[in-house]
């Protein structure tokens, strides 16, 4: 198909989100759920004894996939109204069901409950591509969880980490996301049947008054639509808090790819790590050399954009009117969609940079070289107190010369001469050998490697068990 460069595009469809996300939000996905609701509404009325008959059932089924949008169009400038405009376009394809599609039903029971399956199966995809970036960061982990690297407070250089217990802080706070993700699906109910305004008064008219017929209508509708449950009240429409959770859960998602985006276009900065770059990217138009983290750039942006709109769905929930009121609609079209997408995007992203992560291991190692010998005062300080030294002055001695090496560096752009200035310090019985033992930096990282290997032993494979590898990968789209 052509492509319309005359109007608005929405770079989510063309650059960013994948298709099958942008598929569970298309109007074949959203019409062809409508016509599937009216004929689950449809059997179970029919089983529950209404006068409708198998050859209705037959015909609405023959026309479920092939939605003739051409005369719902039309229909839809003369009467303004989309569900009754596909009602009537249904109609004409299935002229012997015509009088049944829809009985007793209002919009909400096609516009929600197609919301709330789409709701589920974004959200399910949204999880297996998750697991697909904890597969990534498991394996890189487990590699890498004896290499010791600096670690930051308040970005300045504090003690020792490894590479691999980064990558499990950030594989922590996606396995939160996901379980939050979890949560809002085992709590999700479908709208189910209630009528205009909830009380399900017009199915209690087609079945004269007998609740527990129309208990039932509400059960055998779940069930054709793979709910065990609906909810047990609404008004015209399913609460719209549901909304504000799951796009808060997907906020999470946003929140924790923009922390590992963000440390990744630090630590390229510092030439550690470095986002897969092609053969022949380029990374500037006026720069040959350059090679920009633009996969974590765009991820830190698009979480921006998830972050803020999820508090839409807030403020839409905060200020429906008794019942329902409809100015949630457009706004309901933009904000839930276009987060499912864009986190969809992130993940993409996520999945492809996890897959090629370069780590420059000697630049780690020439960095952490550079800081040890300050971070390695306090041992070196015991050591001396071993053999006799006054703790109180070995440090003050020792304060004294990390300044002044630090002087030395930072000044005159020299090396860090800590080392030779402690050796030359009549105060410390160490020799050079004896100092120099204490700068092995695998002595600094702690429980670093063992808590990475219990991690992802006892919190990462119970929950990448649910989730079967289905061997993802996503291509960067420009």
């Amino acid at each position: 198909m052509e492509r319309n460069r005359d109007g608005y595009t929405s770079p989510l469809s063309t650059r960013y989100a994948s298709p099958e996300m942008q598929y569970l939000f298309s109007e074949n996905h959203k019409f062809r759920t409508w016509r599937r609701l009216w004929i689950a509404l449809a059997k179970a009325e029919r089983q529950l004894g209404l006068n409708i008959t198998q050859e209705q059932i037959d015909q609405l089924e023959a026309h479920a996939e092939d939605v003739n949008y051409d005369v719902a169009e039309a229909r839809e400038k003369q009467v303004r109204h989309d569900v009754m405009s596909h009602v009537y376009a249904y109609g004409q394809q299935c002229p012997a069901a015509e009088g049944i599609i829809h009985l007793g039903a209002t919009s909400c029971y096609v516009g929600d409950n197609t919301d709330i399956l789409i709701l589920r199966d974004a959200m399910n995809l949204t999880l297996r591509k998750c697991a697909q970036v904890l597969r990534n960061l498991s394996a890189f982990a487990d590699q890498y969880k004896g290499l010791p690297c600096l670690a930051y407070t308040h970005l300045q250089p504090a003690q020792l980490t490894t590479v691999g217990k980064r990558a499990a802080l950030w594989m922590n706070e996606l396995k939160m996301d996901m379980e939050n993700l979890e949560f809002q699906l085992s709590v999700l109910r479908l709208r189910g049947a209630k009528g205009t305004t909830g009380t399900q008064a017009s199915f209690m008219e087609l079945f004269e008054g007998d609740e527990e017929k129309v208990k039932r209508l509400e059960a055998l509708v779940a069930e054709q639509m793979g709910f065990a449950r609906c909810v047990a009240v609404s008004g015209q429409t399913y609460s719209r808090k549901t909304d504000a959770y799951v796009l808060g859960a997907l906020s999470g998602v946003a929140q924790s790819a923009c922390k590992f985006a963000t440390d990744l276009r630090l630590l390229q900065s510092f030439e550690e790590m470095e986002e897969p770059f092609e053969k022949s990217q380029i990374g500037s138009s006026a720069m040959p050399y350059k090679r920009n983290p633009m996969r974590s750039e765009r991820i830190c942006a698009l979480a921006r954009f998830v972050i803020q709109d999820g508090v839409n769905p807030a403020m839409t929930a905060a200020t429906q009117w008794f019942e329902r009121t409809l100015d949630d609609s457009a706004n309901k079209r933009l904000a839930v969609s276009e987060a499912f997408l864009a986190v969809d995007a992130i993940l993409e992203l996520y999945i492809n940079i996890t897959a090629g992560l370069v780590v420059y291991e000697r630049v780690v190692r020439r960095r952490v070289m550079e800081k040890l010998p300050f971070m390695a005062t306090e041992n070196v300080m015991m050591e001396a107190v071993k053999r006799g030294g006054s703790r109180q002055e070995l440090h003050e001695a020792l304060r004294e010369h990390s300044h002044a090496a630090a002087r030395r560096v930072k000044l005159e752009g020299g090396q860090n001469d800590l080392i030779d200035r402690i050796v030359s310090d009549p105060l410390f019985p160490l020799t050079r050998e004896e100092i120099e033992a204490q700068m092995d930096p695998e002595q600094y990282v702690g429980r670093a490697p063992g808590q990475v290997t219990e991690f992802l032993a006892q919190e990462i494979a119970p929950l990448l068990a649910r989730y079967p590898d289905e061997g993802m990968r996503a291509e960067l789209k420009v």
